[in-house]
């Protein structure tokens, strides 16, 4: 894609939330089926379900998915499309490229092993390799825009507010 097709793309849409800031909002949903019986989750995504379960550090089998590495994949999803599009705006030629999260965990604060242990991430660094000739400063540019824009390393950075609800599923009489 070039920066003109990428302009002509999101032209209509950036017009469209400077005139109406309410158009801009949406809300984002994903959904899980639990496997109670098998300690997962089945989490629909746009590619077809996912199966999450334990890590192999808290007594999981290591053929489901890890929320945690979901976590950390979501990042690198979020911050290649981002580094993408903004490489292709400014015209800063890439030939290839990737992009790698890693995240410390002690596991002892899930497992409630020790309650000076936290629970989450503690750590988590965000790695570009990127085979361009772009000048320096330009990679500069290009990797303080992708952290600017990019929605997953934002949040994560600025830990949103969050709340949590439950209800019960009425049972058939």
């Amino acid at each position: 894609m070039t920066a003109e097709e990428l302009r002509a793309l999101q032209a209509p849409l950036k017009s469209r939330y400077r005139d109406d800031p309410k158009a801009a909002l949406w809300t984002l949903t994903a959904r899980a089926r639990l496997g109670v019986a098998t300690v997962t989750a089945e989490v629909g995504t746009h590619s077809g379900p996912v199966v999450a379960g334990l890590h192999p550090a808290t007594g999981g089998n290591g053929r489901e998915a890890c929320s945690g590495d979901m976590l950390l994949e979501a990042l690198v999803a979020c911050a290649g499309v981002t580094l993408s599009a903004v490489a292709t705006a400014l015209a800063v030629p890439l030939r290839a490229g990737t992009v790698v999260a890693e995240g410390d965990l002690d596991f002892r604060g899930t497992l409630g092993v020790a309650r000076d242990a936290p629970v989450g991430f503690a750590a988590i660094r965000l790695r570009f390799a990127l085979d361009t000739d772009a000048p320096a400063a330009d990679l500069d540019k290009l990797i303080a825009l992708t952290e600017r824009y990019c929605v997953v390393y934002q949040t994560l950075r600025g830990g949103p507010a969050m709340s949590v609800s439950h209800s019960v599923i009425p049972r058939a009489a």
